[in-house]
């Protein structure tokens, strides 16, 4: 990926990126992206005997180096009939294809425009999200249809309730965002009403330098969008990690952020913000 910042560049740059996409991938075609998108997902689950639902929207453009920090569903803001047709195309296009399996379809969004990006032939880290709001184990479904059963439900019967978040944390400095590999000392994790935590993580553990530093994935659920936020804050004071260091603290920041509370941040937001940060810590 590259940032074209202006036009007397583009001709050079394409050039540049059309040979290394050629030297990874043995093709040289490009995608051309826009310049505040936003990134949202469609959650599909598709059988071997003709079946093919959508699962409702997620948001995931809360980034940083291209690497999703926090997610949300259904994705605010956008018309609900707009997501609906998507939705509809994605599943056709299964359909189509045969696709078994759990999968997501990735675009930007911008000024009410879906772009597609790639479809992920996999169950991805933000699927809880969709698992909260939709009601449906979708690691059970994927299960399922691995095995050859037919899903029993239909799209007629799919609803998105309420709004999920995610945070994902990890073993890495707040402030830098190196890795933080060691041995915990403490862990508690928070609990309550709309509040799951999903990790393999247990007081003692070792978090060893050589693997991703996600060591849990904090979620949340609400009746609205500012309920699921205010779930989510509470849960993360009530996070208590000990011998390592994590980005709890860069959530709880984030989520008092007025732009990310009103929702519809766009991909570059959180590099802005962690930017403007810098430098407010640095003049004083």
């Amino acid at each position: 990926m590259r940032v074209v910042p202006g036009p007397d560049q583009l001709l050079d740059t394409v050039s540049v990126t059309r040979e290394e996409a050629r030297r990874a991938f043995g093709k040289p075609q490009l995608y051309v992206v826009l310049e505040h998108p936003r990134h949202v997902e469609i959650q599909v689950l598709c059988d071997t005997h003709g079946n093919a639902l959508w699962l409702g929207s997620r948001d995931c453009s809360l980034q940083r180096h291209h690497q999703k920090v926090v997610e949300e569903a259904p994705a605010p803001g956008i018309d609900a009939g707009l997501v609906r047709q998507v939705g509809e195309r994605c599943v056709e296009a299964c359909r189509h294809t045969g696709y078994r399996g759990v999968g997501t379809f990735e675009f930007l969004f911008e000024n009410g425009q879906f772009y597609f990006i790639e479809m992920n032939t996999r169950l991805q880290v933000e699927h809880p999200v969709t698992e909260m709001t939709s009601g449906i184990d979708i690691v059970r479904e994927q299960i399922r249809v691995a095995q050859g059963h037919a899903l029993t439900l239909h799209q007629s019967d799919i609803r998105s309730v309420g709004h999920s978040f995610e945070c994902r944390i990890n073993a890495e400095d707040p402030l830098t965002f190196a890795p933080c590999p060691g041995t915990e000392s403490m862990w508690e994790q928070p609990g309550g009403n709309g509040v799951r935590v999903d990790s393999h993580i247990s007081g003692g553990a070792r978090v060893p330098p050589y693997y991703d530093s996600l060591i849990a994935k904090l979620i949340t659920h609400g009746a609205t969008r500012d309920e699921a936020l205010a779930r989510m804050r509470v849960a993360l004071s009530e996070m208590r990690v000990e011998g390592i260091r994590t980005n709890v603290p860069l959530h709880q920041a984030v989520l008092d952020d007025e732009a990310f509370c009103a929702g519809g941040v766009d991909i570059h937001y959180l590099e802005h913000w962690l930017a403007r940060r810098k430098n407010h810590d640095a003049d004083r």
